[in-house]
């Protein structure tokens, strides 16, 4: 445990990357797999909130550029990351690890409310806390939530899982050979650059409350691990670049 670089984390997991290769719906093999990292970083003391997006089963953007009213396609979204947080909470307690869903829309009877003091006493105590349903508001991001999420607990870092990509390149490394990835960049540089990272309303508060964000390939199996135990994984936004 005196290895450890960060005391309590936040995990954010797109929905996208929870649909594996078939880019839609919930693959139980990918759960499986964050399950089992996310066990071997608890195992070691390191306290574990995750945020989850929904965009595998709906995403309000697209539903409201095409008519849709853009709160009721957002609450859409919310409801969707619920969908996934009750499948990742199930996968973890299969792994025997200790889990509570909480949505900032109340569902009682599935979830617990967000309470700001619950979720700390939570993760205190060990259980990882899924953050669900997004801020509870429409036109916000579920980035934005991590980095709201983050902030409100004192979480030491943000962790950006992608799917297949490890790190923040200059342009998409699947189309150029010769896309540069960076190591390091600071909270202004991904907003001057247009990196899509994380939305500018997400990078912005992260900036605003000095949260360190790493963006990491998840899909490698002990990444999550090394990284808390302090190791060069993906690319750190913000934080010391040492």
């Amino acid at each position: 445990m005196s290895s450890k670089r960060y005391n309590r984390i936040v995990l954010k997991l797109s929905g996208e990357a929870l649909a594996g290769e078939k880019g839609f719906g919930i693959d139980l093999d990918i759960m499986n797999m964050i399950a089992t990292q996310i066990k071997s970083v608890t195992e070691t003391g390191v306290e574990v909130a995750v945020v989850v997006g929904g965009g595998n089963i709906w995403r309000g953007a697209p539903a409201s550029a095409r008519g849709m009213d853009r709160a009721t396609a957002d609450y859409m979204g919310m409801l969707a990351t619920v969908i996934n947080a009750l499948a990742l909470q199930d996968s973890l307690e299969n792994y025997g690890i200790e889990t509570r869903v909480m949505t900032a829309i109340e569902m009682r009877e599935v979830a617990e409310p967000y309470i700001r003091r619950r979720a700390i006493n939570h993760l205190r105590k060990g259980r990882v806390v899924i953050f669900a349903s997004g801020t509870g508001n429409p036109y916000f991001s579920t980035d934005t939530t991590a980095a709201l999420r983050a902030a409100e607990i004192d979480a030491d870092v943000i962790l950006m899982a992608k799917r297949g990509v490890d790190g923040v390149y200059d342009s998409d490394p699947r189309y150029n050979q010769d896309a540069k990835k960076f190591d390091h960049l600071e909270y202004i540089d991904v907003l001057n650059m247009g990196l899509t990272i994380m939305d500018s309303t997400a990078i912005s508060l992260c900036m605003d409350n000095t949260i360190p964000i790493i963006v990491f390939n998840f899909s490698v199996m002990d990444n999550l691990k090394k990284i808390v135990n302090g190791e060069k994984i993906g690319t750190l936004v913000g934080g010391h670049k040492e």
